[in-house]
């Protein structure tokens, strides 16, 4: 089993910057990619970032947020900059298992946070 803990959620003013992190601890050997998601209050959950050979971002975060994994220390952090009224959600990491393909969809996930919320006021 794999558990996951995020941190580093908060309150700041828009154009402040955060950064998130996941610690994963249990049998990570199992982890193949990691990815960050968050769900707003009365939407779905969605698709943030992903750390891989290649980074994906949801659009509306290109060029503000910067995903990274530090193998070493087992931990996925989120750097969020410029940060926006609509960034406001709770912030999940997630793992996959091995034989998962698509890297953007929340149900090819195996192993989720608790989530951490991140405010950010106008």
């Amino acid at each position: 089993q794999v558990q996951l803990v995020e941190s580093g959620g908060g309150l700041v003013q828009a154009g402040g910057s955060l950064r998130l992190s996941c610690a994963s601890s249990g049998r990570t050997i199992g982890i193949s990619r990691m990815a960050w998601f968050r769900q707003a209050p009365g939407k779905e959950r969605e698709f943030v970032a992903f750390s891989g050979i290649i980074n994906r971002y949801l659009d509306s975060v290109k060029g503000r947020f910067t995903v990274s994994r530090d193998n070493a220390k087992n931990t996925l952090y989120l750097q969020m900059n410029n940060l926006k009224p609509e960034d406001t959600a709770v912030h999940y990491c997630a793992a996959q298992g091995p034989l998962r393909t698509t890297w953007s969809n929340q149900y090819e996930y195996d192993y989720w946070g608790q989530g951490t919320q991140v405010t950010v006021s106008s």
